[in-house]
């Protein structure tokens, strides 16, 4: 990958100013057919690079579908390229692209011919003319001469290119540390001319990281959870808990939405909904009342394990944050662990909700999740639950449940019902 460029990139915060040129003109959005795809961290793999070179230009293709036109996505020589072969909106397709993990940098690039280096020269001008009405700007050109039999190395083609912008547009200057716009010329089979760098999500293609069940349930922290382990490569599977009817039907429709805006990310999403409605009442009769919740939680975990293992699953993930409620207490976290043989990922873990909040906003699932709609775990709470449970205690409690809870759970398994979305 392009060290340099990688430089370039902006955060979320600057991204409106970096595209602003191609993004409040329609003539110059048309100007762009091509996008060149980075990655950052995936280029720093091995010999089994490839691998996720080849999962992120599936993520791609799968993204792209979604696009108005028809696109090709190859790869070649380090580099992922999007063509579109048909009309496209240049908008939709970039926030398409900004929703692929594994991508760290969009730029909308300029091809064509190598029809020799005075053509070069023309092509540059016209392009900063066209992308940047203001000429009072610093520039730095950075060429990379991948065909080596070009004429001009790629300091050569630095320097000259340099100059004709330079006896073009008096009034543009050459930073090399700081530059307004980093001009980019890669000789490559054909030449590749691209100045903006639009921030992607990073993170690797969805996928390389094997497969883990989210805990699903209509609040802030869970969606975000999933997110961020899906960020890290991982596929998602999720299991929602519902409680008819204490719980409505809007409730359950508010988890799918949620779902939904997660897997505009994560790709299709296999949501398990499971009646707990027998399993809860069950619970409420025959333990204490300030232990319903961790009681509650840890028959979630046993279900969702024992889902996960059927679907091949190698985690489960939870949005819990230690401190944020009585479940979630480092006390309430070790009894609930204890119940799972597979490791459980808890992304969230120490996080502040004001900072899970920002995400969530960001990947726009805030405003379902506050949605008024209980979920089950609000349904059944006791005023003062236990903080500090002690495991000994909790078990033996829970001796109260053998008559009749094995039963309820594997009904609660038969009746799971699967929802695929995406």
């Amino acid at each position: 990958m392009d060290r340099e460029a990688c430089l370039r990139q902006v955060s979320l915060s600057e991204m409106p100013a970096v595209y602003r040129s191609v993004q409040d003109n329609r003539k110059e959005m048309d100007m762009f057919t091509s996008f060149l795809i980075k990655y950052a961290e995936i280029g720093v793999k091995g010999k089994n690079r490839y691998l996720f070179e080849d999962a992120l230009v599936r993520q791609i293709r799968h993204a792209l579908k979604k696009c108005d036109g028809e696109f090709q996505v190859r790869k070649t020589d380090g580099r992922i390229y999007v063509d579109a072969v048909s009309a496209f909106d240049f908008e939709d397709t970039v926030e398409m692209l900004k929703k692929v993990f594994g991508v760290s940098g969009i730029c909308p690039v300029i091809v064509a011919e190598d029809e020799g280096f005075e053509k070069l020269g023309e092509r540059v001008v016209k392009y900063i003319d066209e992308i940047y009405p203001d000429k009072h700007k610093t520039f730095k050109v950075a060429a990379r001469r991948a065909r080596k039999n070009y004429p001009l190395n790629s300091m050569e083609i630095n320097t000259q290119i340099g100059g004709i912008l330079l006896d073009a547009y008096p009034d543009m200057r050459v930073d090399v540390h700081k530059p307004d716009i980093m001009l980019h010329i890669e000789i490559r089979d054909k030449i590749y001319l691209y100045s903006e760098i639009i921030p992607g999500p990073g993170g690797m293609p969805v996928g390389t990281g094997g497969k883990a069940m989210l805990l699903l349930s209509g609040g802030i922290d869970s969606p975000v959870a999933g997110y961020m382990v899906a960020k890290r490569g991982v596929k998602i599977d999720a299991v929602y808990f519902h409680a008819p009817p204490y719980t409505s039907e809007r409730a359950k429709q508010k988890v799918v939405d949620l779902a939904k805006k997660v897997a505009q990310y994560t790709g299709p999403i296999y949501l398990h909904v499971i009646n707990f409605t027998d399993i809860q009442m069950c619970i409420y009769d025959k333990c204490p009342h300030d232990e319903l919740t961790i009681i509650m939680r840890r028959y979630m975990m046993r279900i969702a394990e024992h889902i996960a293992k059927e679907t091949e699953c190698l985690g489960l993930i939870t949005g819990e944050s230690i401190g944020q409620v009585a479940s979630q207490t480092m006390q309430s976290l070790a009894v609930t662990n204890e119940v799972c043989e597979l490791p459980v990922y808890r992304p969230l873990i120490g996080f502040d909700k004001m900072e899970i909040v920002e995400i969530s906003e960001k990947i726009d699932t805030y405003e379902t999740s506050i949605l008024p709609y209980e979920d089950c775990c609000t349904i059944f709470v006791a005023k003062h639950p236990v903080t500090k449970p002690n495991l000994k205690i909790i078990k033996r409690h829970e001796q109260n449940l053998t008559e009749k809870i094995e039963e309820l759970v594997q009904t609660a398994l038969d009746t799971d019902e699967l929802i695929i979305v995406s």
